[in-house]
């Protein structure tokens, strides 16, 4: 098989199995990480191929969504690639790409998950980020915290921006705190030059939404 067909394939396979999760976490979440990806990959000397196949599986089963277990996407990601007949080498990347692309993972100050890297990995650890921020960005954190019946904003409880991993995994907080606690994190966080040079201009939007929500919320606008 070769790899254009590999990649069709995953893209089937990511497309049915995603069918019917939560929106920000959808196929469509992976098409514009899938995009982004080979975006920023343009100005970079990467394997494209493992990009473009890392970026379709990189959310294949996010851990939030099965009880914290983060041993779940990388378990599917093989089986489904060892059926195809993936080179192992290849397989073995992919695994470590969903492992260490969560911004979670990057709050442990002692995991031994964060030894692993690859220009791979940057790449489509920024593009996943992208679609963290901006006018997508913003969707995708209200639809989620919609989806777990959280509260938009509530000015009694202040944002908690020195979070560990537990404390992230746990937190219930409204919505606007995840902007505090990770989104406008995000841009400083980048690998790229793309990826920081596209993360500015969302970064900018998140900022201009957030003055336009707090004058509404007061009345002022």
């Amino acid at each position: 098989m070769n790899k254009s067909e590999i990649i069709n394939q995953t893209i089937q396979f990511v497309k049915s199995t995603l069918q019917g999760a939560e929106g920000g976490h959808d196929w469509f979440h992976i098409l514009r990480v899938f995009n982004n990806a080979k975006l920023i990959a343009k100005g970079e000397s990467v394997d494209n191929f493992i990009v473009e196949l890392g970026a379709l599986l990189h959310d294949i089963a996010d851990a939030k969504f099965y009880n914290g277990d983060e041993s779940i996407g990388p378990k599917k990601a093989r089986k489904f690639l060892e059926d195809i007949e993936v080179d192992e080498s290849i397989i073995q990347h992919i695994e470590n790409i969903i492992l260490n692309i969560s911004y979670k993972n990057s709050l442990s100050k002692n995991n031994s998950k964060q030894k692993f890297t690859s220009k791979e990995l940057e790449v489509i650890q920024d593009a996943d980020r992208l679609d963290a921020i901006g006018a997508i960005g913003i969707a995708r954190a209200f639809n989620y915290g919609g989806f777990k019946n959280r509260e938009i904003y509530n000015p009694e409880i202040q944002p908690n921006i020195n979070q560990n991993k537990e404390t992230y995994k746990k937190s219930t907080a409204p919505t606007i705190n995840h902007f505090y606690e990770k989104l406008l994190l995000l841009k400083d966080k980048m690998n790229t030059k793309t990826g920081w040079r596209l993360a500015t201009e969302r970064h900018k939007f998140m900022e201009l939404y957030l003055k336009q929500f707090y004058n509404e919320w007061k009345g002022n606008s």
